[in-house]
């Protein structure tokens, strides 16, 4: 008699492997199921707009990633809260290894932060896959504020305590909590005016409505070497391999300063191991590649590729930097 089973989801065939092979092992089935994967095309959310910088990387990485694994990478862009709704649509997806989700400092860092309800976690939700790159900012000023340096900077804040204007590209954007983290960490106090996006923000900057800003580096460079705004110092831990010459906010005086935004690919909670394994090798060898290295520096990211652990590391510090400044500096997602 011919014993007919039910078809097992994807995200139960390990442990059916082991249960019908008598005597096979989990290192001899995991290979296995790794090398089954994918029979179809994948699903790449991106919680924000297309064309933005996190589009790019996904698309740029998601060419060669659809090459490497012989299917189809489709880039589903999900705007909207602060990378919010991507994130809670990535997390209730099948852990089937055909959905993935661009993770970054908003859904993974500061908007757990925040506080509130999240229809998502951070961490129970998700299974980290890897780093891809990170991306510094630049601080830059209008040329009508007399400010070349961190040093400048800070004593002016202090001499004109809550006069100077900061733009960001609203509450709670890296823009945002970078220049909260500057200011707590100088112990100074500047007015926060948010606006709808990097655009609006860059206008009010340019025309000197407002005299400071965190901004992505490629975003604002064309500026800066223009006359137009002023640069001050990068908020990386080390120098930006775009702008070498500029020193980072740390070595100009403010110890301890270090803040970025980051690209990063997480699956949903529950993704075969197997899998998420193929990935993380495939994904750190694509960002190494010569030509995405260099497309990543030109787009002002630099490049990582990190194993799972390290970004499973690289989260839990990012939420726990991001928690201990909302708590001291009492910020809240409307203020």
């Amino acid at each position: 008699m011919r014993l007919h089973l039910p078809a097992v989801p994807v995200r139960h065939a390990l442990a059916a492997a082991v249960f019908g092979l008598a005597g096979a092992s989990v290192v001899s089935v995991a290979p296995a199921l790794a090398q089954a994967w994918p029979s179809k095309s994948i699903r790449w959310i991106v919680p924000f707009p297309p064309g933005g910088g996190n589009d790019t990387v996904a698309r740029a990485v998601g060419q060669r990633l659809a090459e490497a694994v012989g299917q189809p990478v489709n880039i589903d862009n999900r705007p909207g809260a602060g990378g919010t709704i991507g994130a809670d649509l990535a997390a209730r997806a099948p852990a089937d290894g055909y959905t993935l989700f661009l993770a970054g400092v908003a859904s993974h860092g500061i908007n757990p932060a925040l506080g509130g309800k999240l229809p998502y976690d951070p961490v129970r939700d998700f299974t980290p896959v890897s780093l891809l790159a990170t991306a510094p900012l630049l601080l830059v000023v209008h040329p009508s504020l007399p400010v070349k340096s961190v040093k400048d900077l800070v004593a002016l804040a202090r001499a004109r305590p809550g006069s100077l204007n900061y733009a960001s590209n609203g509450r709670g954007s890296s823009s945002h909590m970078a220049t909260e983290l500057f200011a707590s960490l100088a112990q100074v106090k500047m007015e926060h005016v948010p606006y709808k996006g990097f655009a609006p923000a860059l206008q009010d900057l340019l025309a000197g409505r407002v005299e400071l800003m965190f901004s992505s580096v490629v975003a604002i460079l064309l500026h800066v070497g223009a006359g137009k705004l002023r640069p001050v110092a990068t908020s990386g831990a080390v120098r930006s391999p775009v702008v070498p010459n500029l020193p980072t906010v740390a070595e100009s005086g403010l110890a301890g300063y270090e803040t970025a935004s980051w690209y990063g690919v997480v699956a949903p909670s529950g993704t075969p191991a197997a899998v998420v394994e193929r990935l993380a090798n495939e994904l750190g060898r694509i960002v190494r590649l010569p030509a995405m290295r260099e497309q990543l520096l030109t787009d002002g990211a630099v490049p990582v590729g990190s194993t799972p652990q390290a970004f499973a590391a690289h989260i839990k510090a990012e939420l726990a930097r991001w928690a201990k400044l909302v708590r001291e500096a009492k910020i809240q997602a409307d203020s």
